[in-house]
């Protein structure tokens, strides 16, 4: 069969070789690919993801600030509303620096007057609005120590003040405005003077009283902290509650 195979001038038979198995898996260099890609993207969420987080504090802390000042501004409303009056002695005084204000109490019916007083005060460069409240008082004598008690704390509070004193809102200064006589004026002015007392040069005149007469309204203008969600100029007019008809 081989000679025969040999005459007909065929060659030996071929012999298949066996061809290398492909290697499995990535090679060194498509590694290192993959693993910068995924080390890329995950930078990128992380940075998405801290944007993200930083907007929504952001937000929060507006929010808050905004409430902030909505809840010191209906506290400073509230005051007013609840001024008393009692002889010899004003409901409401503003010395240029802070106001003292003779109030109700509110927490129980019967509950005794107190002094609140509102100053502003700049602590390691910050100014801060801040609110003093005295505890109730009953007799005379406590209220006009406390009424002598809150200049004293706008100027220089003891331990003792500072403990009743609440921190508001960033605030780098205030003024205040009377209306009366159908127009704004400068509490401090010898216009305003003169219609507390009488006269002009602050004595008061014949069967007039010492007592300055509480305002028909109170205009506050602040000059808000920047780095707030307010900041600038901002004005609350608040009238008494009787030129309204108690609304």
């Amino acid at each position: 069969m081989k000679a025969m195979l040999q005459g007909m001038g065929c060659g030996a038979l071929p012999v298949k070789r066996r061809r290398p198995r492909c290697a499995l898996g990535f090679t060194l260099i498509e590694l290192l690919v993959a693993i910068s890609l995924m080390a890329l993207m995950a930078v990128l969420s992380w940075r998405g993801l801290d944007g993200i987080s930083r907007a929504q504090t952001q937000l929060q802390q507006r929010a808050d600030d905004v409430q902030t000042l909505q809840a010191t501004l209906g506290q400073w409303g509230a005051d007013l509303d609840a001024m008393a009056e009692q002889p010899n002695m004003p409901s409401l005084e503003w010395d240029g620096r802070s106001m003292r204000i003779l109030r109700r109490g509110s927490a129980s019916p019967g509950e005794g007057l107190r002094v609140v007083a509102w100053a502003q005060r700049n602590d390691g460069g910050t100014g801060q609005w801040l609110r003093w409240q005295s505890p109730e008082l009953r007799t005379r004598g406590e209220l006009d120590l406390a009424w002598q008690k809150a200049q004293v704390w706008a100027q220089t509070p003891s331990d003792e003040d500072r403990q009743r004193e609440v921190r508001t809102v960033a605030l780098d200064a205030w003024q205040i405005f009377y209306y009366r006589g159908n127009t704004w004026t400068n509490p401090l002015s010898s216009a305003a003077s003169a219609d507390a007392t009488g006269t002009a040069s602050g004595e008061a005149a014949p069967g007039a009283t010492t007592t300055s007469t509480t305002p028909d309204g109170v205009r506050l203008v602040l000059t808000l902290s920047g780095g707030q969600a307010l900041s600038g100029t901002l004005t609350r007019d608040w009238a008494r509650p009787i030129l309204g008809g108690g609304k």
